[in-house]
């Protein structure tokens, strides 16, 4: 009898530590990129356009990438495009330091990070069904899901932050090594062959391009989870815009900006401790009952700011939410993968991101706009509102769907060949 889990093979490996080197670079650039505006003089609205360009991919690439990533060769395009992300990084680097560094340019190369993180992440998750068998998906997710939130969350923003007490532009440049660094990984997978693209398909052009949407609107459950996951990401979108004016002084907690990283490295710790038990837990509990715990977490993250909490309740809300996020997106990625059709699964992924990522400029801008007519406490009392009718809302459906069944192995249909 085996006891411990079969490994997941050589391709896995290599698409885990690619995962690995490239995050570790996405959260050292994340870091990077608004010090490097504020270094040349920016004002605050210049570095809040910095971010704005950084997650505008989503909601204008995102289908597009959907379309690329089921049309292209895997290999080629995580190593590409990761390359390019390594050669974005050094030119900002070396426009640093000849003193030619504007912040047109920084923006410029904010949008091609941010179009580049569509076509990666894409093609990251509709890869993992290519390298490991369908028994596998969950564990190989909940690995992929760890190692971001290791080095994107947690190691990524430090380590950046110690290499620009030094240099900034020894921060940018380790960020560009690391995605080239990415690319060793890539070379050493080998995919499982794919169902073929059927030639009407290629040549259905725009129809091409929305298939994965019209597949995940056809697809009640894939459906149901992608808009509830939109309508939670506008409950985070409230607290990733406000939650640094309540916490760092001189907003109500009083929290110095030390403090505030380690509540933010807090809700990382959650996420990445779930991910690594998130798979003994779907065993003990199930998948109904884990998703209705993330919901619950939902509410917790904006709760205790709402109620006027104190910043032990505050940072104990951020912990479980971080967790339940973290297990939310490791099933709902199984059961996407489980119930698309593999020359669709980068299509379905990107349109899911569109709608549920989508909301998250608008969703910020909104709570700007109620913190500026109000103040930030009315942002969160309205979010957790918002948090709590989505419970509700959630339980009803997750008692009565059958979500474990999506979570099983597949049947041969929906295999990769």
């Amino acid at each position: 009898m085996r006891i411990l889990p079969a490994p997941l093979g050589r391709s896995f490996n290599g698409l885990w530590f690619g995962t690995g080197a490239a995050n570790l670079g996405d959260g050292m650039a994340l870091f990077a990129l608004p010090l490097l505006a504020l270094a040349i003089g920016a004002s605050p609205g210049g570095v809040a356009a910095v971010t704005t360009a950084l997650t505008l991919a989503w909601p204008l690439f995102g289908l597009h990438a959907g379309w690329i990533v089921d049309r292209v060769d895997r290999r080629a395009l995580l190593g590409g495009v990761n390359l390019v992300r390594a050669a974005v990084l050094a030119g900002l680097t070396a426009g640093l330091v000849a003193g030619g560094l504007t912040l047109p340019l920084i923006l410029a190369a904010a949008v091609l990070l941010g179009v580049a993180e569509t076509l990666v992440d894409t093609a990251l998750t509709s890869t993992i069904p290519r390298v490991v068998a369908p028994a596998a998906r969950g564990r190989a997710n909940a690995r992929i899901e760890a190692t971001i939130n290791i080095t994107n969350q947690l190691a990524g923003p430090p380590l950046a932050g110690l290499l620009a007490a030094t240099a900034l532009a020894l921060a940018a440049g380790a960020g560009a090594a690391l995605y080239a660094l990415a690319v060793v990984g890539v070379l050493v997978m080998t995919l499982r062959p794919a169902p073929g693209v059927p030639e009407e398909t290629r040549n259905a052009g725009r129809g091409a391009l929305i298939a994965g949407l019209r597949h995940l609107w056809r697809q009640p459950v894939v459906r149901t989870l992608t808009l509830y996951t939109a309508v939670m990401n506008l409950v985070w979108a409230v607290d990733a815009a406000l939650l640094v004016v309540y916490a760092v002084s001189p907003g109500p907690l009083g929290l110095t900006t030390a403090q505030y990283g380690l509540l933010l490295t807090a809700m990382a710790v959650g996420g990445l401790i779930a991910s690594m038990v998130v798979e003994p837990l779907r065993r003990r509990f199930g998948v109904t009952t884990l998703l209705i715990a993330d919901a619950a977490g939902t509410v917790l993250l904006v709760a205790p700011v709402a109620l006027d909490a104190p910043a032990w309740a505050v940072a104990g809300g951020a912990v479980v939410a971080g967790a339940g996020s973290s297990i939310w997106r490791i099933l709902v990625a199984t059961i996407r993968q489980n119930l698309s059709p593999p020359d669709l699964l980068g299509r379905v992924y990107s349109a899911s991101r569109v709608i549920s990522w989508g909301v998250l400029p608008p969703g910020a801008a909104l709570a700007g706009v109620v913190a500026e007519v109000w103040d930030v406490r009315t942002a969160f009392v309205l979010a957790t509102v918002l948090a709590v009718a989505v419970l509700a809302t959630f339980v009803r459906y997750a008692l009565r769907t059958d979500l474990s069944a999506a979570i099983e192995p597949p049947s041969s249909v929906n295999q990769p060949a």
